[in-house]
């Protein structure tokens, strides 16, 4: 009866689960600005733990977050996933462009690594909207000694985006786009404690640049940063090491002046000028060839004749013989050789059959084989 009823409780919680797990997420994208959805394990982990908690086990598993665009194999253009380790959550993140407004429906699975059998599915909806706020003044900075899934979090922006405030003098900053270094041809750091991919970050505003993020437009700047200076002491404002910032990688972009167009090209009658008559030139001086030929084809040709007979020669000529060979051997030597020879294919003999049926070798012969080996 007490079987009946867990089975019963487990099947209830996984028809509930699983209506749940239909529900989809909404949720909003404004264009220009920096999106970011962590999806956290202990959320997915939970709807695992009934299963658990009814046979009384908790387990913190590894889970494997997979997304792609519903239909399609992979994730929009402007958006990215990260997740570097199955015990960490994961990430998506990406700046959409005007061109990329409207409903995104992204499938989220989530894969338990300890069993492989349990499965679940999300539907995350993505409404890209217009953009919400101006920011003709942006820049890029680098930080070093970070890696993407480690800035991605609201509480590591917010740091950051507290000494850039401080750097800009204003407290109007928006992220707009964070990159891997990875993504833009950095080397893969070495999987020791102290190396770091390094983190490209793009924040934005309504007010102008200060006057410490201006000296990086000045031939100066340039100087320095060839002669591996660092910046400025006045300038550097970062209360945690870690995120201080690179500032000869610092690039500032000023939206707020229009861009003039692109020069149209001046349309031509279609008829190409006369430049003259055409006077080829004057074909090469002949070349004899024949000593190339001699000295690539003839002089190897006639090395490689001379070595064949000279091989020949010494195999064929030099040979001793077995003739002349027993005629300098003693003729004791000789017997004793061939008694061996023969006592040897009779111990095979006696070795492949029965011992009853088999020749007995002489004994005048053994003893002169043991003579022999003595």
């Amino acid at each position: 009866m007490a079987d009946k009823e867990n089975w019963a409780v487990a099947i209830t919680v996984f028809l509930t689960s699983l209506l749940v797990g239909q529900a989809d997420i909404i949720t909003e994208a404004p264009v220009g600005q920096l999106f970011v959805y962590e999806l956290h394990r202990e959320v997915f982990q939970r709807e695992f733990e009934p299963f658990h908690t009814v046979y009384e086990h908790i387990y913190n598993d590894p889970l494997v977050f997979k997304c792609n665009k519903e239909r399609f194999p992979d994730l929009p253009r402007w958006l990215r996933f990260t997740q570097r380790d199955p015990y960490d959550n994961g990430f998506l993140y990406g700046t959409p462009l005007p061109e990329d407004q409207g409903r995104n429906i992204i499938q989220i699975f989530v894969t338990n690594r300890r069993s492989y059998v349990d499965v679940i599915k999300e539907r995350l909806v993505i409404n890209v909207g217009p953009a919400v706020k101006q920011m003709p003044y942006q820049a890029e900075f680098f930080l070093e000694l970070r890696d993407i899934e480690k800035v991605l979090p609201s509480v590591v922006q917010e740091d950051i985006k507290s000494d850039i405030k401080k750097l800009w003098d204003t407290e109007k900053l928006e992220f707009v786009n964070i990159t891997s270094a990875l993504d833009r041809g950095g080397r893969v750091p070495l999987p020791l404690a102290g190396y770091f991919e390094g983190v490209y970050v793009k924040l934005g505003s309504d007010k102008p640049f200060s006057e410490c993020m201006l000296r990086t437009l000045t031939p100066e700047h340039e100087r320095k940063c060839a002669a591996g200076g660092k910046m400025p002491g006045e300038c550097n404002t970062c209360f945690y090491p870690i995120n201080c910032i690179t500032w000869c990688k610092t690039v500032l972009f000023d939206l707020s002046k229009p861009i003039p167009p692109a020069r149209v090209p001046t349309v031509g009658s279609g008829i190409l000028e006369w430049g003259g008559e055409f006077n080829p030139p004057d074909s090469p001086p002949e070349r004899d060839f024949f000593p190339d030929y001699i000295i690539t084809i003839i002089i190897p040709f006639v090395i490689a004749v001379i070595l064949c007979l000279i091989l020949a020669y010494v195999m064929c000529c030099r040979r001793e013989g077995v003739v002349k060979r027993n005629t300098t051997t003693p003729d004791v030597q000789l017997y004793h050789h061939h008694t061996i020879q023969g006592n040897f294919n009779e111990l095979r003999r006696m070795a492949g059959r029965d011992r009853s049926t088999a020749d007995r070798p002489p004994i005048f012969s053994l003893s002169l084989a043991s003579d022999t080996l003595i």
